[in-house]
């Protein structure tokens, strides 16, 4: 397979290529990445009600990918996969995070308060991602694909609630929410996504939600929806300040992010699996290996970088293994151009302010696309094996409890605060009840079982 993959390379993992190819390349997945890394940032800061911030905010999170997308594609020291790693800001932390956000508001905190506790939440998580990165190989008991899949398709159909909002018009919309005029641009974003990815040239596919997003733009404009307030209040060149809102801490808010981060290790060594197979490198043995624990511990140092830097937690970018596939250069230092083009964006809150003229219901219509898809990410993980007796409990138990407090959240309103915190959260709850089932149902020894493992070769096309 690595064989084959290698075969078909035009610059291969250790090649240079001259400046403008190289140029080239990290432009297409910087077009493919860009939106994946502001987005989740302007879905937090427009339900939590962040506004000046949410510039700055997403200036920090287009400065800490370059950082972080540098360190991974690099590798220094043990930290890093060495691999054509793309790093961006992560929707599995969407739900939890603004979970964590509500609770400080409903106190009555500030956005400043708010930040202050996401960030500070954020940064002692991803100490769980450190340790874990080096025993993810060992852990097949709880890192397989019923959990994996459970969790994954809990986050994409939890959030399809926050994208179906903006859709209809956005949580502050009032009256307005539902007008005609919402639904139409959210569903002409829809209509033009799916016309980018199943009509137009590879390009266009892998640029299809920024697509998206322009043509919805420009219509909302012509339909006077479009306010040009947000560039004339940004600042143009900001400088990255760390811990610029400072850090806060509550333990029944930690438990679900630090969950989360046991996650998000799983799917980056899936998604380093891939890159793998694409780029023509082992899946196997100590090098492999080695790459993955690197990967994941890369995850974690970079996700403790974004904390300090007022941003949300990183992780790998897996749309960018199809732009490798596509272009056929997988040479790492392709990536180090990418870093630098992210860097230098990440100085100009402008940029950042530029996505605010995007009104809600053309950003619904996007995340509702992206949130979907997670979902069926997570659905094509569970169905990538056998679904015996024992997997069809564990995800009937996971999917009940999950669903369940999201779709009756006072439920859990006379259990004590932290417990409340804790299986409040759909995706906690659903994760937990997915590893303690895996860990207490027996296996069922039959001729169609498989090992459960995150990490086998064969696993490696499906993830790609």
């Amino acid at each position: 397979m690595a064989d084959t993959s290698r075969s078909t390379l035009i610059y291969q993992l250790e090649d240079r290529p001259p400046p403008g190819p190289a140029a080239l390349a990290a432009f297409q997945h910087l077009l493919a990445s860009i939106v994946g890394i502001v987005t989740p940032t302007l879905v937090i800061g427009g339900v939590l009600g962040l506004g000046e911030h949410v510039p700055y905010l997403i200036s920090m999170a287009v400065f800490v990918s370059g950082v972080a997308t540098f360190i991974q594609c690099r590798r220094i020291g043990p930290v890093g996969s060495g691999l054509l790693s793309l790093q961006g800001t992560s929707f599995a932390f969407l739900g939890a995070i603004l979970a964590a956000g509500f609770a400080v508001k409903g106190r009555g905190g500030t956005a400043e308060d708010i930040l202050a506790m996401i960030f500070g939440l954020c940064l002692a998580g991803c100490l769980v991602e450190i340790v874990l990165s080096q025993f993810i190989t060992k852990l097949r008991r709880i890192v397989n694909p019923t959990v994996t899949g459970v969790v994954i398709t809990v986050i994409g159909l939890s959030l399809v609630k926050v994208g179906f909002t903006d859709f209809a018009g956005g949580a502050t919309a009032g009256e307005a929410l539902g007008e005609p005029v919402n639904l139409l641009l959210g569903t002409v974003v829809l209509v033009v996504i799916l016309a980018a990815t199943f009509i137009g040239k590879p390009m266009l596919r892998i640029s299809a939600i920024m697509v998206g997003l322009v043509v919805g733009t420009i219509l909302a404009a012509l339909l006077g929806m479009v306010s040009a307030a947000p560039l004339s209040n940004a600042a143009i060149f900001a400088l990255p300040v760390p811990l610029k809102y400072g850090l806060d801490f509550d333990l029944g808010l930690f438990i679900p992010i630090a969950f989360l981060y046991l996650v998000t290790a799983i799917e980056t060594s899936g998604d380093l699996t891939a890159n793998s197979v694409i780029s023509g490198q082992p899946v196997e043995g100590d090098l492999y290996l080695r790459r993955i624990r690197g990967g994941v511990l890369g995850d974690g140092v970079n996700s403790g970088i974004a904390a300090l830097f007022n941003t949300f937690p990183n992780t790998t970018f897996s749309q960018n293994n199809g732009v490798i596939q596509m272009t056929g250069v997988a040479s790492r230092h392709v990536g180090l151009y990418v870093a630098g083009f992210l860097v230098v964006m990440g100085f100009f809150p402008i940029i950042g302010a530029v996505f605010l003229l995007v009104p809600k219901p053309v950003l619904g219509g996007a995340t509702l696309v992206l949130f979907g898809t997670i979902a069926v990410a997570g659905i094509r993980i569970l169905a990538s094996q056998p679904i015996d007796m024992r997997r069809v409990y564990i995800m009937a138990v996971s999917f009940g409890l999950g669903l369940g407090v999201t779709l009756v959240p006072d439920a859990t309103q006379h259990l004590p605060v932290f417990l409340k915190q804790v299986v409040a959260t759909p995706i906690t709850l659903a994760g937990l009840s997915a590893i303690i089932l895996s860990l207490v149902i027996p296996e069922e020894h039959t001729p169609t079982a498989q090992p459960s493992t995150a990490l086998k070769e064969e696993d490696a096309p499906r993830l790609a």
